[in-house]
């Protein structure tokens, strides 16, 4: 049977703001507000690889993807996060959980090198290879995770989270048998249990999906542009196989219940 590593396991402590115990805090934070907030549907954890280095390629249609990775993943998780994000407290607390601070339009050679310092030191990489939040369908990938994954011969595991966009599970959009949405005086639509507008409403169900990992290089250990190019090519290819399966056996609609 295959063993998820317990506290201490997933790798040693990574240089910078990388902290591989700051990962475990912040996972079981997740833990405790994801399960406390919503009803997350975990398929597939086990083929997270017990030990090692991976990297988890998370669609992104929400600002609680992450989150909802970090806190049902089986090991602790290093995202690759916008610097936009670090702001005021979030900054000391987001680094202090392990994340990376990445900036998204320049080449961010410090981001990369503690995103590699991760995977060499048997860490787990998580990425939204999309770069940013949309409809969360692998349509259009960066080559940021081809790069990594070429580079450091990490497997990546594709992660599908279903349900955080707002819709109810299914992908309905809150219209009533009679054609209602249940609008507002002023046009605004009236979602019933959330608790901050544009979150999933409380205690709804969400899906995360993991894959199969598989190898992203062609085994040449060559990272020319079009080897990365064509790796690209084949990760947007599993990723978007995987993407389409866990809607099928989540019966999750494609748009707009992503």
């Amino acid at each position: 049977m295959r063993r998820h590593p317990r506290r201490g396991e997933a790798g040693r402590e990574v240089s910078g703001a990388a902290s591989a115990r700051g990962a475990e805090v912040g996972r079981r934070i997740g833990v405790g507000l994801m399960y406390g907030l919503w009803k997350p549907r975990v398929l597939g954890a086990w083929r997270v690889p017990a030990a090692g280095p991976a990297i988890l390629a998370v669609n992104h249609s929400h600002n609680i993807d992450g989150p909802m990775v970090m806190g049902v993943a089986p090991r602790p998780t290093h995202f690759l996060v916008k610097k936009e994000a670090f702001v005021g407290p979030l900054d000391p607390f987001l680094t202090g959980i392990g994340q990376l601070k990445v900036d998204r339009d320049t080449t961010d050679r410090t981001a990369i090198t503690r995103a590699l310092d991760v995977l060499s030191a048997g860490g787990v990489l998580g990425i939204f290879p999309e770069g940013t939040r949309g409809e969360g369908d692998f349509a259009a990938l960066r080559a940021g995770l081809a790069y990594f994954a070429v580079r450091s011969g990490a497997p990546i595991v594709p992660v599908a989270v279903l349900g955080t966009a707002g819709r109810d599970g299914r992908g309905n959009t809150g219209r009533d048998r009679r054609g209602n949405t249940g609008r507002d005086g002023r046009g605004n639509t009236a979602r019933r249990g959330r608790l901050i507008k544009g979150l999933p409403p409380l205690r709804s169900r969400i899906d995360v999906v993991f894959g199969d990992p598989f190898e992203a290089g062609d085994g040449s250990g060559r990272r020319t542009r079009k080897v990365l190019d064509e790796a690209t090519e084949r990760i947007q290819k599993q990723l978007a196989s995987h993407l389409e399966q866990a809607r099928r056996i989540t019966g999750r609609r494609p748009d707009p219940g992503v």
